[in-house]
């Protein structure tokens, strides 16, 4: 193949790659001895699988043996011996027939490199590369490097050569945010539902308070690295847009003396309820503040992009993840707030303490479904329903007030999937979250008793909508089944079965 076009695809694929990475996927020398050149460490081999298996039909074509042939299969980690950072994840397989059984018996039962096997065995041998590329991490590339899940990950194929055969077939894979020659800080974040906001009465002095989990998927994922001027690449020109006008701020804010080069990876879209918004904006901050050495709290993060002024689960589920109450702001003439106003109408407001916060049981799945309506209310709009409509109703707020101290707590703390997912119905229909359902289409308030009857414990409305989210632990596939006959029927819509993440976000300097 051509290396260096397939290195330009990559380029044009996910940015500048460096020469050591150019090195690692075009060499047809020894990787092993090029990364204690690269390193500066003995490099040593860790073997993970080891075995015989029959040949199926893609490996015989790569190696030009018969299908069901015997090979020898291996995976193992390329890392240094003084820390152990795994350098090189490598899958290899190779046809018994073709070796000596000296050879054999080194590549089964020693941690050696192929290439010092090759060497010690005095073997002729080229090297033929069949392709290079990038692909976004899998959950075992996310394990064995340390990285975020959907970081690129470059990897290529190539073959060893002996006596015009193939003697080795080989795949090697390392991270994109490896071998770089610049520093870079890498953000990945969860999302969130948005359970409900508590108390938009007000009565009591305090104001907004809010329920919410955090998510695991979707999430956002952005690098960031020291840069001449400001630049901004990835995912489409909307998102680009509003991440350069957050950097700006949050530069300007800093009084960095710098700028950045930032390249989303991942987002998801804005205003369907999962919190995109907030989860941008911290991301973008907390890695413009790392680049530049300010090693800031989240809650002072939140304040620089204008977080967490009404509902502080946003800021919360980045921070910490998992199950998450906060207990609202002071109200009045002399508290934090003086009126009802959502998130983006609350800037310069801090976020709310945090009063609650539990793990989310890891056997209990979300589903989220995200009919194809008009996106859930923002701005003015957002703003005009909190005036419409606050303040709600003592009675009811102390009616949710009650649901969430007696019911949904305790399911939580409990593991009480049914007392916690009926408490997440009830709440449906009370204070500001009935306002919230209220005003959505029938698309969506259709899908909560679809849901509830096909066996979810609990089913409601994130924020503003139009996410629908339900609660189960076995027959989730049903669950989406009947999300998706109901909406093919009523316009559309998407829908994905993820888990709650028990853990704030990621961030790693590379």
């Amino acid at each position: 193949m051509d290396i260096a076009e397939a290195i330009r695809k990559i380029e044009a694929e996910v940015g500048r790659i460096s020469p050591v990475q150019k090195f690692l996927l075009g060499t047809d020398g020894s990787v092993t001895q090029l990364l204690e050149s690269v390193t500066g460490k003995k490099v040593v081999i860790r073997t993970l699988v080891q075995e015989i298996v029959p040949a199926d039909p893609a490996t015989a074509d790569n190696l030009t043996i018969a299908a069901g042939d015997p090979v020898n299969h291996r995976i193992v980690e390329i890392k240094t011996e003084a820390d152990g950072e795994v350098l090189i994840y490598a899958i290899s397989d190779t046809p018994l027939a073709r070796l000596s059984p000296a050879f054999q018996d080194d590549l089964m039962k020693a941690d050696i490199p192929i290439g010092r096997i090759i060497k010690q065995h005095h073997i002729e041998a080229r090297r033929e590369i069949l392709n290079a590329r990038v692909s976004p991490a899998t959950e075992d590339a996310e394990r064995v490097f340390g990285i975020c899940r959907h970081e690129p990950v470059l990897s290529r194929q190539y073959r060893i050569i002996h006596d015009k055969k193939p003697l080795i077939f080989i795949e090697e894979q390392f991270p994109y945010n490896r071998f770089l020659d610049t520093r870079r800080v890498i953000v990945r974040t969860p999302s969130r539902v948005h359970v409900t906001l508590i108390d938009l009465h007000g009565g009591s002095g305090r104001v907004d308070g809010g329920i919410g989990i955090a998510l695991d998927e979707p999430g956002v994922l952005i690098e960031a690295e020291l840069a001449p001027a400001l630049a901004v690449s990835g995912e489409d020109a909307a998102i680009r847009e509003r991440v350069g006008g957050i950097a700006a701020d949050v530069l300007q804010k800093l009084g960095a003396g710098g700028s950045v080069a930032i390249t989303v990876r991942s987002s998801y879209p804005a205003h369907v309820g999962l919190g995109s918004g907030s989860q941008l904006a911290l991301a973008v901050a907390r890695a413009i503040a790392e680049l530049h050495g300010r090693h800031l709290p989240v809650k002072e993060l939140a304040k620089l992009v204008g977080r967490g002024g009404t509902s502080g689960i946003g800021t919360a589920a980045f921070e910490y993840g998992g199950f998450i109450v906060d207990g609202g702001h002071t109200f009045g003439a002399d508290g934090e707030k003086q009126d009802f106003r959502p998130s983006a109408a609350s800037r310069g407001v801090s976020p709310p303490p945090i009063i609650a916060r539990h793990d989310f049981p890891s056997d209990w799945k979300i589903l989220v479904a995200i009919p194809d309506v008009p996106a859930g209310a923002s701005g003015k709009i957002e703003t005009g329903i909190f005036r419409a409509h606050c303040p709600v109703p003592l009675d009811e707020v102390q009616a949710l007030s009650h649901e969430i101290l007696m019911r949904m707590l305790p399911g939580i703390a409990s593991r009480d999937l049914d007392l916690f997912g009926s408490s997440i119905n009830a709440v449906q229909g009370l204070g500001f979250k009935k306002v919230e359902l209220g005003l959505q289409p029938p698309q969506v308030t259709g899908l909560l008793p679809v849901l509830r009857d096909a066996g979810a414990a609990g089913a409601g409305l994130s924020s503003f909508g139009p996410a629908i989210y339900a609660i189960g632990d076995t027959g989730m596939t049903a669950l989406e089944q009947a999300a998706r006959s109901f909406m093919d029927e009523h316009g559309g819509g998407t829908t994905f079965i993820t888990t709650a993440r028990n853990s704030g976000a990621t961030v790693r300097v590379a």
